[in-house]
């Protein structure tokens, strides 16, 4: 008997549920204490909480241009001048987007295809190998080892190689904390270089780093901003994982590559989060050290 088409899988439907779903299930369910997911138990600076309320009483409600309203993409090119020395253009170089994983589903679906390679380091946020296996590239693993989940060199110059598209990034790293050494970044960047290899950094940790440690952008490296595409989003900095206003920044062709499939994705979101968000990344930068501090 022939097998009914809506037999087939999906695509997808070997990853099954997420972690995060499953985790935050079971702790609900037994009344326990969830750390299997990255949200805060506090409420959010209350400048930025207020920002929102407000954009809805002013009718801010409907859709927001698609790549973001004008406050908002302007704050995020302002942030980076002044957090990295790194100068955006906010009509050009900036893309809002449904948190940072619509950033990343975004990218690797716009500029990989079926042949390419995408070096990952390991372990990896969960969304990664799931927008790969979309695209129908291939994910090519560099594991991080403890104590310290540093990396060798030698691995990962022997996982770039002439298939290599993307090398993405995660730093500051989720799960392990580890914030990528300014050497261990160059060596990425030498190879992103050699190879003609884009970078895809995912930087939502990027103003929760502890004990002295600083977080750099890669982009920011000699000849790299050409070829990166930094992402980051305000869930995490200004605890608030619900808005899901994520950004990412690019050299104006990757924008609209990655502008081509948001807009057929979601094509905007979260109108009002954007005002809050546009607020947050203008507060001063002892305010936002300051949630740092507190956690």
């Amino acid at each position: 008997m022939k097998e009914s088409r809506l037999a087939r899988p999906g695509r997808l439907d070997a990853y099954g549920t997420t972690i995060f779903a499953e985790m935050s299930a079971r702790a609900t369910a037994m009344g326990a204490v969830n750390l299997g997911q990255g949200f805060p138990d506090e409420p959010g600076p209350p400048e930025v909480l207020e920002t929102a309320r407000a954009a809805i009483e002013e009718g801010h409600n409907q859709y927001a241009p698609g790549r973001g309203v004008a406050e908002l993409v302007e704050a995020i090119a302002a942030h980076s001048a002044r957090t990295y020395g790194q100068e955006v253009d906010p009509s050009r170089e900036v893309l809002v987007t449904a948190g940072a994983t619509e950033a990343l589903m975004s990218t690797i679906l716009a500029l990989c295809g079926p042949g390419d390679e995408v070096v990952v380091f390991e372990p990896f946020f969960d969304s990664y190998p799931a927008a790969i296996e979309l695209s129908g590239a291939r994910m090519r693993t560099v594991p991080l080892r403890d104590p310290d989940w540093s990396f060798d060199p030698d691995e990962l110059r022997a996982a770039v190689g002439p298939r290599t598209r993307l090398v993405l990034l995660n730093t500051p790293h989720n799960p392990t904390g580890r914030v990528f050494s300014h050497d261990e970044l160059q060596l990425v960047a030498d190879l992103c270089l050699e190879h003609d290899v884009i970078a895809v950094t995912d930087e939502v940790y990027e103003h929760l780093v502890f004990s002295g440690r600083r977080h750099e952008r890669i982009a920011t490296f000699e000849e790299m901003a050409d070829r990166t595409v930094t992402i980051s989003s305000a869930g995490k900095t200004f605890s608030v994982t619900g808005w899901k206003i994520g950004w990412l920044i690019a050299p104006p062709a990757l924008v609209s590559s990655a502008t081509a499939v948001k807009q057929y994705v979601t094509y905007t979101n979260g109108t009002p989060f954007q005002y809050g968000v546009a607020r947050g990344l203008s507060l001063p930068a002892a305010r936002i050290e300051a949630l740092a501090a507190a956690l």
